[in-house]
């Protein structure tokens, strides 16, 4: 989730003074506290990491059909798509063979379809909520699954990049402001924020570049910072969704966050782009290209 800048309308660029918010305590502690937790079962191995993801994918699942229904019931799509979710990621995370994760995730499609039918709705958005988690969940577990020596510090410059571009965004938005970056999207998101959330994650990724290898610093703050983009798209997305079904927030689990999809929107986008990069390009965003 990038940043929400709590900027108001007509906003002039330049310093100023941060706007005092509970959310300044609860997002740092909830965002550590789940930050510690996925860290953890990540480096606890693939399918622990799976399982984290699987739990945290079933509210999201929830979420986005209760936003998309409108009002109608939504408990049967959002059970299908938390089910399919992780019976993919499962899959990925014990090295099943790909036959094997593109029938959970098939299943689950036609599953969905034939509920919608038998209900007389639409299933395009429903449909779409499902392979918008299933897809990225189980890129991200498909790295330290596939690739065992170095698939977790991946994911964990992932994770570094895009939680430098959501925290930047907010503290940079929050103390320049200025004009808008898509007023009809998220009107509470600048250009500025936007720019020095990026700014921050090159820094931040650069950092952790050099942590690891002790070199390389200038080429992995270009890679961060270009790559946090792809974050913002993310966010821009689900901004998109919300706005278009009439919601301020897809939920309300998580204090100073908003619900899980307000989260993880961010990953959602940059997850299977990283994972294109490493697996069809043979690129590793911290080392570059290799064999």
């Amino acid at each position: 989730m990038s940043a929400r800048d709590h900027n108001l309308p007509g906003d002039a660029p330049g310093f100023r003074a941060l706007r005092w918010n509970m959310d300044w305590i609860t997002r740092p502690l909830f965002g550590i506290g789940l930050a510690i937790i996925a860290i953890v079962s990540l480096f606890l191995g693939p399918l622990s990491f799976a399982l984290f993801i699987a739990i945290g994918a079933t509210p999201a699942s929830f979420e986005w059909q209760r936003l998309v229904a409108q009002g109608r019931p939504h408990h049967v799509p959002g059970a299908i798509g938390a089910a399919t979710v992780a019976l993919t990621v499962l899959a990925v995370g014990a090295l099943y063979p790909l036959w094997v994760v593109m029938l959970a995730m098939v299943t689950g499609a036609a599953a969905l379809i034939v509920w919608a039918r038998h209900e007389g709705r639409d299933f395009g958005w429903p449909l779409l909520g499902l392979f918008y988690l299933a897809i990225p969940c189980a890129a991200l577990v498909a790295l330290p699954a596939l690739r065992a020596a170095d698939g977790g510090r991946i994911v964990l410059g992932l994770f570094v990049i895009v939680w430098a571009t959501d925290t930047g965004a907010l503290i940079v938005g929050n103390l320049v402001g200025g004009p808008r970056l898509a007023p009809k999207l998220s009107p509470g998101k600048t250009w500025s924020g936007t720019l020095g959330g990026s700014l921050i994650a090159g820094l931040a990724f650069g950092g952790f570049a050099v942590l690891l290898n002790g070199t390389g610093f200038l080429a992995a703050f270009l890679f961060g910072f270009l790559f946090s983009f792809v974050a913002h798209a993310g966010d821009l997305f689900e901004s998109y969704v919300k706005r278009h079904f009439g919601a301020k927030n897809s939920g309300a689990l998580i204090p100073g966050h908003g619900g899980v999809l307000d989260r993880i929107d961010s990953t959602m986008a940059a997850a299977p782009a990283l994972a294109l990069l490493v697996f069809l390009f043979h690129f590793d965003p911290l080392l570059g290209l290799h064999p």
